[in-house]
């Protein structure tokens, strides 16, 4: 990187190295994802129809589930809504198995009222005590004319982006919570809906300085008691010895004031926040950097199925890596 700072002086800092220590079980975790192996249980079979309303108006013939594992394949595969009927039908065609497959217009409106089932929301990985808490938030592009418009004939395309907030676990890497909204909604704003989906007990709660201020950590410390909240605070924030949840972020601020923000980085374990980093580029890498439905409904129900897919992924296998120790001959 170019001008970076004390860029002359740098020349003594050696760059980490990792070992991954399972690589023959990861290595068999990442071919386990491109499988085109399918089954389909019995209990998946039985609750392919809808079941039958009782109130009046049309009677729907997929259930939700049905739904859910079109758009998850169509996902899986980057395909749209009239390629993702086509290869469901394709499987449902080797597997000898006479069900009805739901057409790409019904895909598209059954999207905007469709509801997790407790297949999709359930969770990989079960804690043994509590949890370490990343929270952050990232832009996916909505689909429409692009920038390529704005850019040669200076135009203004209607269309903006909508915002994904993530929250993961750091010790298995899995998210445990997300919201989507547009792009003029606030990181602090989606604090509580994303609290609001973790049952588990907060031990420590990781963010960026976007989430700085007083009403974070009294909705933190309003779901787990005693939890530790670790933001960066404003370079001009003051201490205010006022309320409880206020101890902890005074106590930031005494220690970046003292011994400098590394430091306090390093004390308070903040390097794992690059782990959310991590996983919002993993969903762009995987699932996309943008949103193909049109409505909001439909991209609400476009981002729960991208982040069950993540989630379904990230147990085939997850590398465990291991920091290398520095060779004789390389300086510090």
């Amino acid at each position: 990187m170019p001008h970076k700072h004390n860029a002359s002086r740098r020349h003594y800092i050696v760059k980490m190295k990792f070992k991954v220590t399972n690589w023959a079980e990861y290595e068999a975790g990442l071919r386990r994802r491109g499988s085109l192996t399918l089954w389909i249980t019995p209990e998946a079979l039985a609750g392919w129809a809808a079941p039958r309303r009782k109130t009046r108006g049309g009677q729907p013939l997929y259930s939700d589930l049905a739904i859910e594992t079109t758009l998850t394949l169509g996902m899986v595969f980057g395909l749209r809504l009239r390629q993702s009927e086509g290869l469901l039908s394709s499987v449902l065609d080797m597997m000898a198995l006479d069900l009805p497959v739901p057409d790409h217009t019904t895909l598209s409106r059954r999207a905007r009222t469709w509801k997790p089932s407790a297949r999709s929301t359930d969770r990989q990985h079960v804690p043994d005590g509590p949890i370490h808490v990343l929270v952050d938030s990232t832009g996916l592009k909505v689909y429409g004319t692009g920038q390529w418009l704005e850019e040669k004939h200076g135009t203004k395309s209607r269309r903006g982006w909508r915002k994904l907030h993530l929250a993961v676990d750091a010790d298995s890497g899995e998210i445990i919570a997300h919201s989507l909204t547009d792009q003029e909604a606030g990181d602090t704003s989606q604090l509580k809906p994303l609290l609001d989906q973790i049952d588990d007990e907060i031990g420590q709660f990781t963010a960026d300085g976007a989430y700085d201020g007083y009403p974070t950590y009294d909705a933190v410390l309003r779901h787990s008691a005693g939890a530790k909240v670790v933001i960066p605070p404003r370079s001009n924030a003051v201490e205010q010895h006022c309320a409880q949840a206020s101890c902890q972020r005074d106590d930031h601020i005494a220690s970046v004031q003292i011994d400098g923000r590394l430091k306090w980085q390093a004390s308070t374990g903040y390097g794992k926040r690059a782990l959310v980093e991590t996983t919002m580029g993993r969903y762009k890498g995987v699932i996309g950097q943008r949103l193909r439905a049109r409505s909001f409904l439909a991209q609400q129900t476009e981002a729960a199925i991208g982040v069950a897919i993540l989630n379904r992924m990230l147990a085939c296998a997850r590398p465990k890596s291991v920091r290398c120790q520095a060779s004789a001959g390389e300086t510090k």
